[in-house]
């Protein structure tokens, strides 16, 4: 049985989404967004993190405090456009590792292209959270889940910004086992493959290119 995806529906996630899909928000505003959105989702993402009990002496006595305990993590971006969220999440998990997968669309197929991949070396024994503003086809996502699978990756997550249903019942039917987090589920693709309403190409809205 797949997990349910969890839409996240925080007034400050939902009130920064719309100034991300307005067209008139410029690239520099539009990477602000992005990371604050990110960091928003992130907590949501990480609140299985495992916690174990310590003793912390603060200035008036000894406490007993909790902290994370000790699981690895890694972030991948899916290139280009997962770029932008990596420096949020890392602001909040400054330990974990990046790894880059690179995958483009083929704009006559629609179908997704690998054209690089480089993670750490001990990928398999860390917990990953792969990073996508949007989920549109699902075929980037899916296909970048299976090649962490085949580097022996056993506990994966999928954040993203926007989804449509379409990628999203494509990721969730070929890889059930991953939780997938978005911050709004869109009505579809048009013909295209572009999310409606979406927010344009958030590879280009983030580095200002067309």
């Amino acid at each position: 049985m797949a997990n349910k995806p969890v839409i996240m529906d925080h007034p400050l996630i939902q009130h920064k989404l719309s100034l991300l899909r307005d067209k008139n928000t410029g690239s520099k505003e539009f990477r602000e967004l992005t990371a604050e959105v990110t960091m928003l989702m992130c907590y949501e993402a990480t609140r299985d993190l495992p916690l174990k009990e310590v003793e912390i002496e603060t200035p008036m006595a000894v406490a007993k405090a909790k902290i994370i305990s000790g699981r690895k993590m890694a972030f991948v971006p899916i290139l280009r456009a997962g770029i932008g969220m990596v420096d949020a999440i890392l602001t909040l998990v400054p330990a974990a590792k990046v790894g880059h997968i690179g995958i483009y669309r083929d704009p006559d197929t629609h179908k997704p292209v690998e054209y690089y991949c480089k993670l750490p070396s001990d990928i398999a024994d860390r917990e990953v959270i792969v990073l996508d503003p949007m989920l549109a086809t699902g075929g980037s996502a899916v296909d970048a889940i299976s090649l962490l699978k085949r580097k022996g990756v056993k506990t994966i997550k999928f954040m993203c910004i926007i989804a449509a249903p379409e990628g999203m019942e494509h990721l969730t039917t070929a890889h059930p086992d991953v939780q997938v987090y978005c911050a709004a589920l869109d009505e579809g693709l048009n013909e295209n493959k572009y999310i409606v309403p979406g927010l344009g190409d958030a590879g280009d809205r983030i580095f200002g290119t067309k």
